[in-house]
């Protein structure tokens, strides 16, 4: 899906990927830590497993993953949509720190919420933005979600951080 004025399209992860989607990891690596927890060296250096693991989680519909794709086949980034089940799934998004700025973000949330309810049929997304992170608050409440509450991200990463929950029905678009 192209996103209009962006000069990106929204594409769902294949294989097909990889290349470019290490290349993003590496390059905003830093940045990506100063608001959300690092993946470790060992992301890294299992690169090609981890990525097969998330094609068959996909293909096996526990997950839905996307990202973000320059004219020239660079990854800007990526939109996820995670722990799918009874009609509800979690967001996660990230974007390169260049491409930051320029609403792509935003577009691109907006842009997986309509994916979600007509293509995966779900009803509800739930995302989670660091406390420190009012950013992505902002790409969040101008997609749509609703602030629910404070939590931390303990058990689902390394480091635990405080964030801000949020929620979209989707019946609400």
């Amino acid at each position: 899906m192209r996103l209009p004025e962006r000069g990106v399209t929204l594409e769902r992860l294949t294989a097909d990927h990889a290349d470019a989607l290490l290349a993003f990891e590496r390059e905003n690596r830093a940045y990506f830590a100063e608001s959300i927890a690092d993946r470790g060296d060992e992301f890294f250096e299992n690169f090609a497993e981890i990525l097969q693991a998330r094609l068959a989680e996909q293909a096996a519909g526990e997950c839905q993953f996307h990202v973000l794709v320059e004219p020239d086949g660079a990854v800007v980034g990526r939109v996820n949509l995670v722990d799918i089940e009874d009609g509800t799934a979690e967001l996660g998004y990230r974007l390169a720190e260049r491409a930051t700025g320029r609403g792509l973000a935003t577009a691109a949330v907006r842009a997986i919420t309509r994916i979600a309810a007509k293509e995966y049929g779900l009803r509800q997304l739930t995302a989670g933005a660091a406390l420190a992170n009012i950013a992505s608050w902002t790409v969040l409440e101008r997609a749509g979600f609703h602030r629910v509450e404070a939590r931390s991200e303990a058990g689902r990463t390394v480091e635990a951080r405080p964030q801000v929950a949020y929620v979209l029905r989707l019946e609400e678009l």
